[in-house]
């Protein structure tokens, strides 16, 4: 494992710290020297994970990832999840629950493992979805209905991925199967 960069390390702890003070709601002297404590040693349980490479293309440093594309995408997967909330409210609410559960396999083209996981996790976050498997490149996706995996077949999600870590617009779904255990 190469040895993590200054930036990695301030970037990881700048964002656990928020995200712990998001959390906790509370300023206080307290509960920032816990939470001080706590990021700490989750950053060294990662570091002692981060030893072993599960994937030959594993990112050791975030120096990789665009950060001014990533808060893009974090503020443009919050509307997704908002959006893919209200379209479940509205397939729930009604009597008849039009809903087609539907199991879809496609294969991607992500540069790495890391943006493979980001994808999986942001299908998983997205209600009406939920990433079953991903085996190098193919993923296996549950979906409440054809509304629910809209985003994966019409290749906006994975393309939003991919911008996370490139500047190249280019096709990244392929291969794009729905499977109907009655069809």
């Amino acid at each position: 494992m190469n040895k993590l960069s200054f930036f990695t390390l301030t970037m990881s702890f700048i964002s656990l710290m928020a995200f712990w003070v998001a959390m906790s709601g509370f300023l206080d002297a307290v509960h920032l020297a816990m939470g001080v404590v706590s990021v700490v040693g989750v950053m060294l349980l990662n570091y002692k994970l981060k030893q072993n490479r599960f994937f030959e293309d594993d990112m050791d440093d975030l120096s990789q990832l665009r950060f001014p594309r990533a808060v893009y995408y974090f503020f443009w997967l919050i509307y997704q999840v908002i959006v893919a909330g209200f379209h479940v409210l509205s397939v729930i609410s009604r009597p008849s629950m039009p809903i087609e559960p539907t199991m879809i396999t496609f294969k991607v083209d992500l540069p790495s493992s890391h943006a493979k996981m980001i994808l999986g996790n942001s299908i998983t976050l997205t209600p009406g979805t939920l990433t079953v498997d991903i085996v190098d490149d193919t993923f296996t996706v549950h979906a409440l209905d054809s509304n629910s995996y809209a985003g994966i077949a019409d290749d906006s999600m994975p393309r939003q991925v991919l911008s996370l870590f490139s500047s190249e617009d280019r096709p990244v779904v392929r291969e794009f199967k729905i499977l109907n255990p009655d069809s």
